[in-house]
């Protein structure tokens, strides 16, 4: 069924950066038919939605995101989870305890939280997989759900594992939005080579991707180094790893003079500048990365180092740290930072070549914001593209729709009881501080 929005701005988010003001969209079956600069009076009946004085935009992506870690957000800080001391003594110390019914509220929060805040598809990556599409199919949102794998070289572990990926992938093969990917933790690392070969038959047999932390330390080069001689972007290349979708979350230490080994390939380097941050870890090198003709896109990681899910802050965060760090004013620009948290994204988790710009033939995923709650210098002053990034939070979106669905209607979620899950979700980890005060360890 065909239906109009209008708005009194529309970003197509394009390359020379066009505007429709006022502008109209039309979508059917999900998909962008046409858009273009309202002319004459604005339509109306039961199949317009006009937003009135507000920017439309395409949804954001969250190419790296852990949602059941809702359930401890904020417990990391004062640590790094980039580092192994950090990880055990946080994370692994609480995951021990994490059974699957203790999943689902977390997610459902963390789902609210991203489309309240202008996501609206991400790729996930963790334990029981099986546990967290249900509750990301009811939100509506679009999403890549990879089953997270450590097997530490053990045979048995690595097997089960890659039992368990297979049957859950499988079990998304009918879904549209939601789509069972294969999520290694880390290449060499905690999962070793004869696991990648195993994960990249998989992901090559399903037609799935792969999603795995990548150069948040010096690990995997050092292991290469020693055991081939090489960088390790050279092995991953050689071994075939960068041949499906892949999602390289973080990339904070990848060697710069190893970056055309992505370009031209199926890999995208998802950064998460706010965790960098947090953790001490350097800035990844987005800047050489877009020269050298890498696919980057943007992630909020985990919510125990980074506690928010507004990828506009993240934005923001991004364009300041590049500048910092190189010295150098608008090193990466607003409309490069904006094609990063949308095409990029897209790419990232293998949508199609429009997706992310409001185009003929792009899937009719969008958000709107109003223009009261984007603070903006005089028009020639400040760019729209500018106003996004820097003087806008994603609390502001009103309005957010996947698939030309509206999963969010001036300012309410529709599809998940939030309220219901933020009860659970304390439920939850009072039920997770026990377990863990009578094995005897502390919550703190």
């Amino acid at each position: 069924m065909t239906h109009w929005i209008v708005a009194d701005h529309v970003v197509a988010n394009d390359g020379p950066g066009t505007v429709y003001a006022p502008g109209v969209i039309e979508v059917d079956a999900g998909v962008i038919v046409s858009i273009g600069r309202l002319t004459g009076a604005r339509p109306a009946g039961a199949d317009v939605t006009d937003l009135g004085a507000a920017v439309v935009l395409p949804g954001l992506v969250n190419a790296h995101a852990h949602t059941p870690m809702s359930l401890m957000r904020g417990v990391a800080e004062g640590h790094s989870l980039l580092t192994m001391a950090g990880f055990l003594a946080v994370l692994r110390s609480r995951e021990a305890h994490l059974t699957p019914e203790l999943v689902p509220a977390s997610v459902a929060v963390s789902c609210g939280d991203m489309i309240r805040h202008g996501t609206t598809a991400f790729a996930d990556q963790y334990f029981y997989a099986d546990r967290i599409a249900p509750t990301v199919i009811a939100s509506g949102l679009r999403a890549r759900i990879a089953w997270g794998i450590v097997e530490l070289g053990d045979d048995a572990a690595r097997a089960r594992e890659l039992a368990a990926a297979t049957a859950f992938a499988e079990s998304m093969a009918d879904n549209d939005l939601v789509r069972g990917w294969v999520g290694p933790h880390a290449y060499f690392v905690d999962n070793q080579p004869e696991a990648m070969a195993a994960e990249l038959a998989l992901a090559r047999r399903l037609g799935a991707g792969l999603h795995v932390h990548f150069s948040t330390s010096s690990e995997e080069d050092d292991y290469c180094a020693e055991h081939y001689g090489a960088p390790a972007l050279e092995v991953l290349r050689a071994l075939g790893m960068l041949d499906v979708p892949t999602i390289l979350a973080h990339c904070n230490t990848v060697p710069v003079d190893q970056l055309p080994l992505l370009a031209g390939t199926r890999a995208a380097m998802t950064v998460v500048p706010s965790v960098a941050m947090m953790s001490g870890a350097p800035a990844a090198p987005v800047r050489e990365a877009l020269d050298a003709g890498v696919v980057v896109a943007l992630g909020t990681d985990n919510p125990c180092n980074n506690t928010g899910s507004d990828l506009f802050e993240e934005m923001r965060t991004l364009g300041k740290l590049a500048a910092f760090t190189s010295g150098t004013p608008d090193r990466v620009t607003a409309r490069e930072i904006l094609r990063i948290a949308t095409v990029g994204g897209h790419a990232a988790i293998d949508s199609g070549p429009l997706d992310g710009t409001l185009a003929p033939g792009a899937v009719a995923d969008l958000i709107a914001i109003p223009v009261r709650d984007i603070p903006r210098g005089p028009i020639g002053a400040q760019s729209l593209e500018s106003a996004l990034v820097y003087n806008t939070s994603g609390a502001s979106v009103s309005d957010s729709m996947v698939a030309g669905r509206w999963i969010m209607s001036r300012g309410t979620v529709i599809g998940l009881d939030l309220a219901a899950a933020a009860a659970r979700q304390q439920a939850d980890y009072d039920t997770l501080v026990e377990r863990m005060r009578t094995a005897g360890e502390e919550a703190s």
